[in-house]
């Protein structure tokens, strides 16, 4: 099964190109699931598992793995679809999320294909607001559905959201120093992530620090919104302090959108910070070849308002 990942070096070669590779897998059902490989560290036969005290439902159990300790999730009970009918002999997708590693139970993995971030699309409005989409896509006459791994993670371990007070006091003395200056920015920051959950989450922490956000789902959005401030005669850099960034988006990724904001004669000042979960090795060259300002990986509610900060200071 190890054959499947190609080293991280390499497949880094699609970032900002605005392709990706996905990870193939069902979960005892006839639909087809996929994962960007770049989260997925190994894939691994579920091993013996130990109890969890006060397990959420969906926790199966923890796994004592070479990488440490490895809590293990029923990923068709997550969403919705009912326990998975056994463990044993099942495939575990060991994924990096927000720092931490977790294993997804799935009853099986396939192929990994190689697609264009602009075959992933949206999910159809008809799914409602409780489904766990972040995305759909197409692979032959299967619909493909990627789930938003995020929010699964957030519902057994909460972030926490909290934005310590010597921050606040910090940001607002800044502003205020910048405002008698007649200097202060615009406080109001560009905010793309097709995670609704993570987008609610950096709304509350930019809020806590006093600025307020636009909301938009992926690059492509992003894009079209500020060539419109453009036509309309204004610039992107006086509108927003700043755009904070995913790099995992339908439509269009977060790497081609830096690329092609900082290509724009029009937009090239505005501020960029990517923000994502994926694997901060690979990020910290790829901020440097699409031409990002900053990196922060997901989600700590105090460097996320460290960054704003940052951004005040200069």
């Amino acid at each position: 099964m190890s054959k499947l990942l190609n080293s991280v070096n390499q497949r880094t070669q699609l970032a900002g190109e605005n392709r990706l590779e996905l990870l193939l897998f069902r979960l005892e059902d006839k639909q087809l699931y996929g994962i960007n490989v770049f989260k997925v560290k190994k894939i691994i036969t579920c091993p013996a598992l130990n109890e969890m005290p006060h397990r959420h439902p969906i926790a199966l159990g923890v796994a004592n793995t070479m990488d440490g300790p490895l809590p293990i999730i029923d990923l068709k009970l997550a969403i919705g679809h009912g326990n998975a009918k056994n463990v044993r002999g099942k495939s575990v997708i060991v994924a990096e999320y927000n720092r931490k590693l977790q294993g997804f139970l799935v009853d099986k993995v396939e192929h990994i294909i190689n697609i264009q971030w602009s075959d992933i699309h949206t999910p159809p409005r008809s799914v409602g607001n409780e489904h766990y989409l972040t995305a759909i896509s197409k692979y032959g006459d299967e619909i493909i559905e990627i789930i938003d791994v995020e929010k699964i993670i957030a519902k057994i371990m909460p972030f926490n959201e909290e934005v310590q007070s010597p921050i606040t006091d910090a940001l607002d003395s800044t502003y205020d120093q910048k405002n008698k200056e007649g200097s202060a920015p615009n406080k109001n920051v560009l905010v793309v992530d097709d995670s609704v959950v993570t987008r609610n989450q950096i709304k509350r922490c930019i809020e806590a620090v006093g600025f307020s956000c636009k909301l938009l789902k992926n690059g492509l959005e992003a894009y079209q919104h500020l060539e419109e401030l453009t036509v309309s005669g204004k610039h992107p850099n006086d509108e927003y302090l700043m755009m904070i960034s995913d790099i995992e988006m339908p439509e269009m990724d977060g790497y081609t959108l830096t690329r092609r904001v900082k290509e724009n004669a029009n937009m090239k000042d505005l501020y960029i910070l990517l923000h994502t979960s994926l694997s901060g090795v690979f990020n910290k060259a790829m901020v440097e070849k699409v031409g990002a300002d900053d990196f922060i990986a997901k989600f700590d509610a105090n460097e996320l308002a460290n960054a704003v900060l940052e951004r005040l200071n200069h």
